[in-house]
């Protein structure tokens, strides 16, 4: 998941974590309305490298959090979006997008179950910091019926890599054997916080959502352990581009579908046929005729990088699509990139020229993830 560029420092708004993160020495830019970390003193690919080994911890409060309640609240939200919300058990969480009618990705989110009261029924709602007020205001045109409860009073932190489950284990017990794509309440000092498990990095990891009062001090904690340190926006671009995994605003955006983009994993059987969403006559017509292009990784020669723009041909020189995020891997030791390209040219090992500029770069389409997902797969 992620979020759009924004232009002034100055301008941007502080999340719960500004002080923490100045006086750990982060060198702060401005990224979607927000002043966040770039990084910290070890650099990006010593964060990077870290994440990969052991535990990193990321301030994510930027993003967009509200709970969405009523009477049939799953069914209702099933009209926005492709994924099963109907058939999600309590304290379980799917990923899913909010489309156009023509079937574009206007955002994509986690969508959480959680216990409800009597007849109503309660969604935890976690979207992309740069398109937020537009979501919320979507939510709010197509579901009057519905509460919709924007939660700015909570941040959100998220503790990644393999070791995160022992860490956090220290903190909240019980959370270890917590499952994958699962969200829980927990007691705290500051009060309950809800925690889930996926990530955006590829390795094991959790999203903690607490009162924003309450963030600096289990910031501080958790960064007391000593296999965690805090991670910085470029190495949560490299680790998210090494694990395939889309950045809303430039790898799926108002042009892009679900199918071409590689997302139909995460479109039920059932709901591919019977659709029922906004968006879903398109997005079937894909699916049965498949895509004009599709998503696709690339694997560059040399160390020159290709960046979001570069143009994709072929050898002879014939446009064939577009790099949407490029960058270099530190795991790998070699520059990639994802994009876009006609889909008789997506195979792996396909040979492509890219852009950058001016210069031509060799390369070859790569099938995604890069670097195998290490997510936890256990259960309750």
């Amino acid at each position: 998941m992620s979020d759009l560029a924004t232009p002034s420092l100055s301008e941007a708004a502080r999340t719960p974590l500004y002080d923490l993160h100045c006086a750990l020495g982060a060198r702060m830019v401005a990224f979607a309305g927000y002043a966040m970390p770039l990084q910290y003193a070890s650099g990006i690919i010593a964060e990077h490298f870290h994440v990969r080994a052991q535990a990193g911890l990321f301030d994510v409060s930027h993003m967009g959090q509200a709970l969405l309640e009523g009477p049939s609240a799953a069914r209702r939200l099933e009209a926005l979006v492709p994924a099963a919300v109907v058939t999600l058990a309590p304290g379980r969480m799917r990923y899913t997008q909010f489309l156009d009618s023509d079937g574009h990705i206007l955002d994509d989110l986690m969508v959480a179950r959680l216990p409800g009261e009597g007849a109503s029924e309660c969604l935890s709602l976690v979207v992309n910091a740069g398109p937020k007020a537009q979501d919320f205001a979507h939510l709010a045109e197509h579901l009057p019926e519905l509460s919709l409860t924007i939660e700015k009073d909570r941040a959100l932190l998220a503790l990644q890599g393999p070791i995160a489950a022992a860490v956090l284990a220290r903190h909240f017990s019980g959370i270890e054997t917590l499952p994958f794509m699962a969200a829980a309440t927990f007691p705290s000092e500051g009060g309950e916080v809800r925690i889930s498990r996926s990530g955006y990095t590829g390795e094991d990891g959790f999203e903690i959502s607490l009162a924003a009062e309450s963030a600096p001090a289990v910031a501080e904690r958790l960064l007391a352990e000593p296999e965690v340190r805090p991670i910085g926006l470029g190495a949560r671009d490299s680790l998210r581009l090494e694990a395939g995994l889309c950045l809303y605003g430039h790898d799926i955006d108002r042009t892009t579908d679900p199918v071409e983009a590689g997302l139909l994993w995460s479109i039920p059987e059932h709901r591919r046929r019977s659709g029922g969403y906004l968006g879903a006559d398109p997005v079937s017509k894909a699916i049965v005729e498949g895509p004009a292009r599709r998503r696709v990784g690339f694997l560059i020669e040399g160390k020159a990088l290709a960046r979001e723009g570069a143009i994709v041909t072929t050898p002879d020189g014939a446009e064939i699509g577009v790099v949407t995020s490029g960058g270099f891997s530190p795991c790998l030791g070699r520059p990639i990139a994802m994009g876009y390209v006609e889909t008789s040219f997506a195979e792996p090992t396909t040979p492509v020229r890219l852009s950058a500029r001016g210069k031509a770069l060799e390369a070859h389409v790569a099938a995604l993830p890069f670097v195998a997902h290490h997510y936890f797969r256990g259960s309750r």
